[in-house]
């Protein structure tokens, strides 16, 4: 059969037709990059193709979203062309605009928005950047349409990361930012993260905000902040934005703070350069991270610094771009087959606010280095204060914190939960792979995580799977795992289904394996974990961004996580949810 036979049954398949919203575009490419893996790079012109039509569709889509939006923990994501397209988009950015007018006559959100006026706020303009999915440009300039005919300055800063962003907002001293991303979605999807004046993710007090006015405009089909009258540009095609290199804030702010972290991003630099016996393997996985690893190690010439996945890719060769143990192999292979003695090995989400780390034999997630980086600040560089770590994250850290006499900090799950303790906690960390520390952004970063292990490495002279086995030798050994399950319920009826969990409270007894673990305390602040007499613990909470249950468990023996893991999915069989 022809390449291009071949195509076209697959076109019918997909149902792609003249109407845009009955066209399963995704479905397409992902059955072509299935045949551009299997037969090679003479698919890629379909796939191309194909991208054309979904352009259209971002660009002349006059619709509504599929999904009504919502900002969840980190954000709004949705399908490209069908929730987030170029009206859409704009009206959302309207939303965002509209909490700045209201300021001089309803100054009851000036504290969360971080200004006291709108004029305030025009002037400190707004940092814009996306991550590299497609459309994210012709996005950019929906957002810079709506923002410039409002009056507010705009620094572009083209493809970024989410960290790199937030560093900009600190040091140009923005009134908020934008990014178009959906973080390690799959290829399918785009996002819209919004932060304030403080550079962390939104409060839930905007974000409703943002929520309510977006759907009203949105439901009555038009805004006065909105014209469509014009064809939209591209944010790099317009002469009336600031451009500006985002990832030399991020450097300045690092450089600026290092007093108060004690991470000497120059000093790391240069001894990774002259230090022979060390590595570093990259991993971007396709993302923007790809274009900042050469600048982040500038001046750095060796063949000890090695990018994996380092090309734009927008489809990530059909994998889920996230930090996880299957898309960590090829770091793991490749630094199995060198031979300097301390090797360090990271993989980066998309949008650069994920990261995970091997030394080429033990895989280290945010789980241990969270804990593994309160360590280093607390008790090498001598910084003290409280950790602060979700609820669904290791007590690894819990354990650190009380035999060093600090306080831990444990929120429900998302970024923006920390803010009440910025500036105060050496180290914040999600069970999610990302993380800040003092003196640097309220978000959470992939590239401080780097630099903290590098500097790691480098000063102890110990891989990280060797500084963890040191932690645990002395701290005792935890062993978390996650896994998650989609579901057709959504809202109030995965949370009533939810609710049915409540019957697991303090003294009952679960199946764990073989055994049956009494329930020793709950924590409902964000779902329901459940932690057994023995110290380990499960965990069950709806996703804030997906149609998904997650779960999370923690063993202190290796050998138990498939067991709680078995006990959750036991839990949600009982309440119907499998």
């Amino acid at each position: 059969m022809s390449q291009l036979v071949k195509f076209k049954e697959l076109y019918r398949k997909c149902n792609i037709g003249r109407e845009h919203s009955a066209c399963d575009y995704f479905a397409l490419i992902r059955e072509l990059v299935s045949l551009r893996k299997a037969e090679g790079k003479q698919w890629q012109r379909y796939i191309d193709q194909v991208y054309g039509l979904i352009m259209d569709e971002i660009i002349c889509n006059a619709g509504t979203p599929v999904a009504v939006v919502k900002f969840g923990t980190s954000g709004w994501r949705g399908i490209i062309g069908k929730d987030l397209f170029v009206r859409s988009v704009s009206y959302v950015t309207a939303a965002i605009v509209e909490l700045y007018i209201a300021v001089d006559k309803e100054p009851e959100f000036t504290g969360f928005l971080g200004v006291k006026s709108l004029a305030e706020a025009r002037t400190r303009g707004c940092v814009l950047g996306f991550d590299n999915r497609f459309g994210g440009e012709i996005l950019a300039g929906a957002v810079t349409e709506v923002l410039r005919s409002a009056g507010f300055v705009v620094h572009y800063a083209g493809e970024s990361t989410t960290g790199v962003l937030s560093a900009a907002v600190l040091e140009l001293n923005a009134a908020f930012s934008i990014n178009l991303t959906p973080s390690h979605n799959p290829l399918e999807y785009a996002g819209f993260k919004y932060n304030a004046a403080d550079a962390g993710p939104a409060a839930a007090e905007l974000t409703n905000q943002i929520t309510r006015r977006a759907q009203e405009i949105i439901g009555s089909e038009g805004s006065p902040l909105v014209s469509f009258d014009r064809p939209v540009l591209s944010a790099a095609d317009r002469d009336d934005v600031q451009p500006f290199d985002a990832l030399e804030s991020w450097k300045q702010l690092v450089r600026r703070n290092k007093k108060i972290h004690d991470v000497d991003y120059d000093r790391v630099m240069a001894d990774f350069d002259e230090d022979n016996e060390v590595v570093v393997v990259i991993d971007s996985v396709h993302g923007t991270s790809r274009i900042h690893i050469p600048s982040l190690f500038e001046g750095v010439a060796t063949e000890r610094l090695i990018q994996l996945r380092d090309t734009s890719d927008v489809t990530f060769n059909g994998i889920a771009p996230e930090p996880s143990s299957e898309n960590m192999a090829g770091v793991t292979r490749t630094l199995r087959d060198r031979s300097e003695s301390l090797k360090l090995g990271a993989i980066i989400d998309p949008d650069g606010d994920r990261i995970r780390f091997t030394d080429g034999e033990v895989e280290i997630s945010m789980n241990q280095f969270g804990a593994m980086a309160y360590h280093f600040l607390h008790e090498v560089k001598g910084k003290k204060g409280m950790v602060a770590k979700t609820v669904a994250t290791s007590n690894l850290a819990n354990r650190l914190a009380d035999v060093l006499g600090e306080e831990t900090f444990e929120p429900r799950v998302g970024f923006k939960e920390f803010k009440p303790v910025i500036g105060q906690a050496l180290v914040c960390f999600e069970e999610s792979d990302g993380i800040t520390i003092i003196g640097h952004t309220p978000e959470k970063d992939a590239y401080i995580g780097l630099l903290l292990a590098l500097d790691m490495v480098i000063s102890r002279r110990q891989n990280l799977g060797e500084y963890l086995e040191e932690i645990e030798k002395e701290y005792g050994a935890y062993y978390p795992d996650r896994d998650g399950l989609s579901v057709s319920l959504q809202g109030g009826e995965l949370s009533e289904a939810l609710s049915r969990l409540e019957k697991y409270r303090v003294g009952e007894e679960v199946a764990v394996g073989g055994t049956r673990q009494r329930i020793a305390e709950v924590v409902d602040i964000d779902g329901r974990k459940m932690i057994f007499e023995d110290g380990s613990w499960l965990m069950i909470r709806p996703s804030g961004t997906e149609p998904k249950v997650r779960f999370y468990v923690e063993s202190r023996t290796e050998s138990g996580t498939v067991a709680l893991v078995e006990a959750a999915r036991a839990m949600l069989d009982e309440i119907g949810l499998l």
